[in-house]
């Protein structure tokens, strides 16, 4: 008889996102698996039906400050002891689950979800808007002062893995440019049928939906649309929330507080899901095309993997405002059929996430 495998999850931290998406499926896998987390918050400790194993960093008091404080979680993730696990399975992206050490004999597998944005690709632009509001300047001084060290480990942190599965095209080039390391694509769970059973109602406006941080270039949209005067659905909120509606025209409407179960519906009743950022993946987009919507998206990172122009949507090369207008000018929603969109959007459901 075969023996049962023993398995163990480890991720950054708990607290909401695509990444905790990905460690929901792998716990569904290995529903008796642990899952070591630096600090996680009480929802997804529900989620995942209490298997969370947490550290020192969960009793802080200062929980604003913990991503701040890249040290104290290597010290963290690096004393964990896997002992008598055959597999160690890792998910990994800005924090440091991949740099965990497992014994001689276990199988550590990092599902990557980017090389740390902070030290690499993506310096030069959190140094600019670390995306912190008021505490911005804390965050720029502690990177400016700590990056070399830090990315010294994390390079030596990215050979301990065994393999390396990338969530996107993107990503697996990333790896391989930043870590040296070779990887295959698997792209994440995404929930398609909660998004198909969506009744289209008239398509007659643009959406674009997700937190508002910096990073996403939702100001490019709403900028556009106000100067085309074209009808815009804003839904979400976050951090530029004010900015936007200060800069809104009167198309554009904003839907701060949006359901689970009412937002495939919201999206269904558009004529486009619009993209603009640089994202490492990016499940939104893909959950829009499940409601047969396309998608129109700056072209670059995860969309590559999903977006196909003339069939599930279109692109714009540049991250400007002119650019995203003209891409909204000459869309034209009556050249998509949305079951060919939707039949596209199933090949990255979670049972294909589970089957790769």
């Amino acid at each position: 008889m075969a023996k049962k495998l023993k398995v163990a999850i480890v991720h950054d931290w708990l607290v909401g996102g695509g990444a905790e998406r990905v460690v929901e499926a792998l716990h569904r896998m290995y529903p008796d698996a642990p899952i070591y987390t630096s600090y996680c918050t009480p929802d997804w400790q529900k989620r995942l039906d209490g298997k969370v194993v947490t550290g020192f960093l969960q009793r802080w008091p200062f929980s604003k400050l913990r991503k701040f404080v890249a040290p104290l979680r290597i010290w963290w993730f690096t004393h964990l002891d896997f002992s008598g696990y055959n597999l160690v399975i890792s998910s990994s992206g800005n924090g440091e689950a991949k740099g965990i050490r497992v014994p001689e004999g276990t199988t550590h597998v990092c599902y990557c979800h980017s090389p740390t944005h902070f030290y690499w690709r993506h310096y030069n632009l959190y140094i600019k808007n670390p995306g912190f509001g008021m505490l911005n300047p804390v965050a720029r001084l502690g990177l400016r002062l700590l990056v070399g060290p830090l990315r010294k480990w994390d390079l030596k942190a990215s050979q301990r893995p065994d393999y390396y599965i990338a969530n996107s095209s993107h990503i697996q080039a990333d790896i391989k440019k930043y870590y040296g390391r070779d990887a295959v694509v698997i792209n994440p769970p995404v929930d398609v049928e909660r998004f198909a059973v969506a009744q289209p109602a008239k398509r007659d406006t643009f959406v674009i939906a997700g937190r508002q941080v910096p990073q996403k270039k939702f100001d490019l949209v709403v900028a556009a649309c106000s100067k085309a005067s074209l009808p815009l659905l804003v839904l979400g909120k976050g951090p530029e929330h004010k900015k936007l509606v200060a800069m809104a025209g009167p198309t554009v409407n904003f839907v701060e507080e949006v359901s689970d179960s009412e937002m495939p519906g919201l999206i269904a009743g558009t004529n486009a899901f619009i993209f603009p950022c640089f994202d490492d993946f990016g499940i939104i987009p893909v959950e829009a095309m499940a409601t047969g919507t396309p998608v129109i998206a700056f072209k670059a990172g995860g969309a590559l993997d999903y977006v196909i122009p003339g069939k599930t949507g279109e692109f714009f090369d540049e991250q400007t405002i002119p650019a995203v207008r003209k891409a909204l000018r000459n869309f034209d929603p009556k050249h998509y059929r949305p079951a060919v969109i939707q039949e596209h959007a199933a090949g990255f459901s979670a049972q294909v996430f589970r089957d790769k």
